[in-house]
């Protein structure tokens, strides 16, 4: 999509309509580049902690269980939308935990629980989302 330039922000209104609980805005990075730097990020917060426990990204392969939402697998996640406002801290994901081929998306929730982040369903399948009213 991003080399067909076919990768756009829909428009707030209707990114609300997908996810209502959602405040804040996003951007969509529209190079690899870009995504691959927001990328990084998911890294650090993984890596650190401190940041790992509030924005609940970790690394799976570090655990001894399965991790799951709400929490965010670093090495098995790519945010495809990121806060459009610096300090934001918000991002809409691929989780590949589910599907390699066609992996459910999930967004940071700091609404619910304002005190740490909480990873939501957005759309079981990525196919879903870009099918929902407005995106495509």
């Amino acid at each position: 999509m991003l080399e067909q330039d076919r990768w756009r922000h829909p428009g707030d209104h209707v990114l609300q309509s997908v996810m209502p609980w959602f405040q804040y805005p996003l951007m969509f990075p529209a190079s690899l580049d870009r995504m691959r730097f927001e990328n990084d990020a998911l890294d650090l917060f993984a890596d650190d902690a401190p940041s790992s426990q509030l924005f609940r990204v970790t690394r799976g392969n570090r655990m001894d269980r399965p991790v799951d939402l709400p929490w965010l697998d670093a090495d098995r996640a790519v945010p495809i939308a990121v806060n459009r406002n610096p300090g934001d801290d918000v991002a809409l994901a691929l989780d590949y935990r589910t599907d390699f081929a066609d992996p459910r998306v999930v967004a940071s929730d700091f609404w619910t629980d304002p005190s740490r982040c909480s990873w939501r369903l957005v759309a079981p399948r990525f196919t879903q989302l870009l099918t929902a009213p407005g995106l495509t």
